[in-house]
């Protein structure tokens, strides 16, 4: 990776650090009671901390009802606020950090969604950006009256979706557009984004096709970590999408396990998945994950566990110091930031504010505070 390029628009930090999905009840967590309480007044302290402290960038995870009816203990598939007047909110109760939206761009006409976007954009004075996501769960598509689709098909909507949005941001006279998924007629729309820039899109892309779809579309891709021998590559590979050469930033999701030693770490960590995880809950959902495949049982097992620490995403686990070391290690390979979840955004806060960022700090990883 080229140093030189910019870490795009979200950080000036050449390793950018964001909090994600504490809109949602329980976080990422799925354990049998919750633990991170998502009132508004949380959301709000949140937000606060992490501007004071740096934070980059705060990212919601868009959620409706479900990947389907999983038992009742399971709160993290639960309760969530609607993540664009969530980061209205938020946007006008700080002044720094960047807040994100995730839309599900079946479910909302672009000529709609384009002026909750603006209006947003306005609301942050630009810090306002776009998490676009094409859709990934059956029973929310049904609860709208929507068909679910093709996998592939639903990126070529969002596809022509995203650059309807763009005409509309843009275009100083109406316009006309006749495509495959979309017929509109004498277009326009008013005020434009705030200060001549569009809102940052970016796009958490997984598959082949979800990470041309970010890398050609959007300001960033956000994907997760299966490997992390195999991160290297997978950045490369995604980057290599974007045919005209120009850089594209990579960043990825996880959730934070973190205690001043290994030992410590551990403990909290095995705690937190076989006394306090929702293992008929986590089954339900391992099932859906691994329907029709062929999985080793060891890998069954990691996969709950990652289910019930931070559902399914990579996780940062160790002391302050592995902490530390597991980012550079991302850095290295090429990653340009990670939005991490924590299991209790409040309490867990002072660890990554006063331990973790120093570090990052004295790694080169972060200017100076």
């Amino acid at each position: 990776m080229t140093r030189s390029q910019p870490n795009s628009r979200i950080s000036a930090h050449p390793f950018a650090i964001g909090l994600f999905s504490f809109n949602v009840a329980g976080g990422l967590t799925q354990t049998k009671h919750e633990i991170w309480n998502a009132s508004w007044a949380n959301n709000v302290t949140v937000a606060r901390l992490a501007e004071a402290a740096g934070i980059d960038f705060l990212l919601p995870l868009g959620r409706w009802r479900g990947p389907r009816d999983y038992p009742v203990e399971t709160h993290a598939e639960g309760g969530s606020f609607e993540t664009l007047t969530w980061a209205s909110g938020l946007l006008a109760l700080t002044e720094r950090i960047a807040v994100f939206g995730t839309l599900h761009v079946g479910y909302v006409n672009p000529m709609f969604a384009a002026k909750q976007i603006v209006t947003a954009h306005h609301i942050g004075r630009g810090r306002f950006g776009l998490n676009v996501v094409s859709g990934t769960i059956p029973a929310d598509y049904a609860m709208f009256g929507i068909p679910f689709g093709d996998h592939d098909a639903r990126y070529d909507y969002t596809e022509e979706w995203v650059a309807v949005a763009k005409r509309i941001w843009t275009e100083r006279v109406p316009f006309d557009h006749a495509g495959r998924y979309f017929t509109l007629t004498s277009v326009l729309a008013k005020p434009k984004p705030y200060g001549g820039q569009l809102p940052m899109l970016i796009s958490a892309g997984h598959s082949k096709r979800g990470r041309e779809f970010a890398v050609r579309n959007t300001d960033a891709l956000f994907t997760s970590i299966s490997n992390l021998d195999d991160i290297a590559e997978e950045v490369r590979v995604a980057r290599a999408a974007r045919s005209d050469g120009a850089y594209v930033p990579v960043y990825a999701s996880g959730h934070l396990i973190c205690r001043a030693t290994r030992k410590e770490a551990d403990e909290w960590y095995h705690h937190l998945v076989y006394d306090l995880g929702d293992a008929t809950g986590v089954d339900a959902i391992v099932a859906d994950r691994t329907a029709n495949r062929d999985v080793p049982y060891k890998s069954l097992q990691a996969l709950r566990e990652r289910i019930i620490s931070g559902n399914g995403t990579f996780a940062v686990r160790g002391s302050y110091d592995d902490v530390a070391q597991t980012l550079k290690f991302l850095y290295d390979a090429g990653v340009n930031g990670i939005a991490l979840a924590l299991v209790d955004y409040i309490g867990d806060f002072p660890a990554l504010r006063d331990e973790v960022l120093p570090r990052l700090e004295r790694l080169g990883l972060r200017l100076p505070a």
